[in-house]
């Protein structure tokens, strides 16, 4: 992300228009058409949701999640999935994509929106995501945009009132606070069995818990605040206010229309069609806002909100007379009320913060510490409060934050007893002290803090979801009751019942040591690590000894299928989340195996021919092809685009064209796994370990399926081909021949043989005679001839082997 507001030289793109439209796939699909990419969400709900999406594509070690109190980074991301506050603003990429870009008119958030608007780019491209309303501003300021203007996929109706008995199934009730939520899903309950719940003050693990349940059907009602309103894909086919006014922050107002439309807009998806309409407590819309709702026109936002980015930090004074700069631009309206504006002015006046803010390191850290956000909106002054000491212990001694202060005020939210209210605040609390930790420089010890208010904020949200179902889930139409135990803490005389592999089921009674629910033992899968995860190479996957699933033949060698151990003893809820994060584990391997080559960043449609034809070769073969392949591309390509493949690994070899980390062992491991999978063969004995196999021992197997070479009586691993190769046309390579022959065991007659074959002499000088190549068959490491074909190639030659088919 580049902040520069100089910075104009990339393709800048508006796609405005209404709900269901399909702007957010479609800039996804386009950022995993670049190498590197960003995007920013509203909502860290919505963040995590496109970030499962994406990892789904092309797995959790390429993805980076970032929000104000959740990271999941792995060490080389190539795309990052953000909150738009979180968007690091120091982290240059290709591709960036701001959504929901009309909430840079919101009266408290607006300015972050305006600020990425105005100075947010890719190096090569941006996208903004959001409402037609927005078209004015952004050619206003961004002439140079093309702005797009996207259509609904489906019709959107007004339906009229109903009463909560007689709205149809797949529907969303939205009420504005969490006590009109909590009455109408307790009363959805008693009439239909079930509901589900989703406000924005959940933590992500309840949330995707609560739409996890309704997304698969075990319940067929939800009810919910404004949150969905802001891109959650349901599968939603009528939405019903229950309210049409909500309290903002500062007063109680109406609904503006286009946010009536943004909420409304969430009932049908893709080519569906959806309804809106009102519970018979409300009074009939009136038809000029059912008309602007049905057509999606609503009057264009005129102004947005504007803060100051040239801060004067020499004082507390001078920095809160920079904050209230008016803009120079009529466009802009100043923000009125932001809690950071606000903390700021009271401290500003405390004795001991003046004497201590006197300079401008001291006067940025006070900002920072006014930037900790109030998720708990109570009383403003015991914010205020909390704010002060954090302030005073960071400006004294060691600058950390003393541990045992810390302990006290983390300490008593590690409860999970209480009703939903008493959760939901302990819930508000702790994300307060997740932020705070995620600030490294502040903490001894910061990961310590960081596990340890993760921890707790999960235990308090499957606390939280457990009650959510107790009180609006009837236990007749659930499973979730159920208690697992760990494979660790089983007992050893354990039957063998179909639940023997995935845990013992103790019943209804929550506390038993030792078990977990469904939800927390899902919750575990969903957010553990890729190196948590026990992959066989059979395929078979596990996590804490616990078998999870397996993976089954695909269309082809990178897209083996996914299949749920003993699918019958998860709630279809569960089944859909373990499934998801398997699917992403399984992109992760298939990257792994092909030397982590961005593939799908290659063959986008802005790249030549001659780099999406090699590098979708160089996918089909998992990263390693024959030169034979692709030469005549590799040759066609600029030099900027070989330095480009050069830089992502990519060797032009003696014998093959390779991604150097495809030919390292934990690669050869995988594409013997996917290979084996998608032949439905076991592979040859010593495959990938030893790296030299006797030709005769690969029983109708292609050598170069498994990343070997036949040279003559034996088949040598590729890098080690390679290796040889460079050896001995290398004017000095002769003492490295000699060492990897001594080191393979090749004597005699056989390292004669070995070596003539591969160019050289029997004492490993060059050989002047220049060989003829070998015209392989075929030509690709994965199965031969498209992509879909099950046969593996092998080079033609009198007395070769058939090749080995799955059947």
């Amino acid at each position: 992300m580049n902040s520069s507001p100089s910075n104009r030289s990339s393709v800048v793109v508006a796609e405005l228009g209404p709900t269901n439209t399909g702007k957010t796939h479609r800039a996804i699909e386009r950022m995993l058409e670049h190498e590197t990419g960003m995007m920013g969400l509203p909502l860290r709900l919505l963040a995590r949701e496109v970030y499962d999406r994406v990892t789904a594509r092309v797995g959790e070690g390429r993805v980076a999640l970032m929000t104000g109190e959740e990271k999941r980074i792995p060490p080389h991301p190539s795309y990052w999935v953000c909150t738009v506050e979180a968007m690091p603003t120091d982290r240059h990429v290709d591709f960036l994509a701001v959504d929901e870009i009309q909430l840079a008119a919101h009266r408290e958030r607006g300015h972050v929106f305006t600020d990425r608007l105005l100075h947010a780019r890719g190096r090569k491209e941006t996208w903004f995501l959001g409402a037609d309303t927005m078209r004015p501003m952004v050619q206003t300021f961004i002439p140079q945009a093309v702005v797009k203007r996207a259509n609904r996929l489906s019709q959107l109706r007004y339906a009229g009132r109903k009463s909560l008995k007689s709205l149809p199934p797949r529907s969303a009730v939205v009420a504005f606070s969490a006590d009109r939520v909590y009455e109408l899903a307790e009363t959805l309950r008693r009439l239909r069995g079930g509901v589900a719940v989703v406000l924005g003050a959940l933590s992500p693990r309840t949330r995707n818990a609560q739409v996890a349940m309704y997304q698969a059907g075990e319940v067929q009602y939800l009810v919910a605040t404004d949150a969905i309103g802001m891109g959650l894909n349901l599968d939603l086919n009528h939405v019903a206010f229950a309210a049409l006014s909500k309290y903002d922050g500062a007063e109680q107002r109406e609904l503006y229309p286009d946010e009536l439309a943004q909420i409304a807009g969430r009932a049908g998806r893709h080519l569906n069609d959806g309804s809106f309409g009102i519970l018979n407590t409300l009074p009939e819309l009136p038809p000029r806002l059912v008309s602007a709702i049905e057509t999606h026109r609503f009057p264009a936002i005129k102004s947005l909100i504007w803060r100051n980015e040239a801060l004067d930090f020499s004082s507390p004074e001078a920095l809160l007379d920079s904050l209230s700069r008016a803009p120079k631009h009529a466009a802009f309206v100043r923000v009125e009320r932001a809690d950071d504006f606000d903390a700021l002015k009271e401290l500003s006046h405390v004795p001991a913060i003046r004497e201590i803010a006197a300079d401008r390191a001291s006067v940025e850290l006070l900002w920072q510490v006014c930037q900790i956000p109030d998720f708990r909106k109570g009383l403003f002054g015991q914010h205020v409060s909390l704010l002060k000491e954090t302030f005073l212990q960071l400006s004294e001694g060691d600058g950390k934050l003393d541990p045992s202060w810390l302990n006290r005020q983390v300490a008593p939210l590690d409860d999970v007893s209480g009703d939903i209210h008493t959760l939901m605040d302990r819930l508000a609390a702790i994300r307060i002290w997740t932020y705070i930790s995620h600030r490294s420089s502040w903490l001894h010890e910061a990961e310590h803090w960081q596990e340890r208010t993760r921890r707790i904020e999960d235990a308090l949200g499957d606390a939280l979801h457990e009650r959510l179902v107790e009180r609006f889930v009837q236990r007749a139409a659930r499973r979730s009751a159920r208690r697992f135990v760990r494979a660790t803490e089983r007992p050893a005389a354990e039957s063998d019942s179909p639940f023997a592999k995935l845990g013992q089921l103790l019943g209804d009674t929550p506390g038993v040591d030792g078990t977990m629910t469904e939800e927390q033992f899902v919750q575990q899968v969903v957010d553990a690590k890729h190196e948590a995860f026990e992959v066989e190479a059979s395929g078979n996957i596990s996590f804490e000894g616990q078998p999870l699933g397996r993976l089954v033949r695909g269309k082809d060698l990178r897209t083996p299928q996914l299949a749920l151990a003993e699918p019958e003893v998860w709630t279809a809820g569960a089944r859909q989340r373990l499934e998801r994060r398997l699917v992403a584990l399984a992109r992760d391997l298939v990257t792994e195996a092909m030397g982590y080559f961005p593939a799908e960043a290659l063959t986008g449609t802005d790249r030549s021919p001659q780099m999406r034809g090699l590098s979708y070769r160089l996918a089909g073969g998992l990263g390693v092809i024959t030169q034979a392949e692709g030469r005549e591309q590799w040759r066609l390509l600029d030099e900027d685009s070989r330095e480009r493949l050069r830089a992502l690994g990519v060797r032009e070899g003696q014998r093959f064209l390779y991604v150097t980390h495809a030919l390292a062992p934990h690669a050869l491991q995988r594409r013997s796994m996917l290979t084996t999978l998608f032949h439905q063969s076991p592979a040859p004995p010593g495959v990938p370990q030893e790296p030299v196999l006797a030709a005769a021992d690969l029983s109708g197997w292609d050598a170069r399926v498994f990343g070997y070479e036949e040279i003559g009586p034996v088949a040598l691993r590729i890098d080690i081909v390679e290796r040889l190769s460079e050896a001995l046309r290398h004017p000095h390579g002769s003492r490295e021949v000699h060492t990897l022959m001594q080191e393979l065991k090749l004597e005699g007659g056989l390292r004669t043989r070995v070596l003539r074959e591969l160019g050289g002499q029997q004492g490993g000088a060059p050989s002047k005679r220049r060989r003829r190549r070998r015209r392989p068959h075929g030509g690709s490491f994965g199965p031969s001839a498209s992509p879909s074909s099950s046969q593996a190639p092998r080079p033609a030659g009198a007395g070769r082997r058939p090749d080995r088919t799955g059947q």
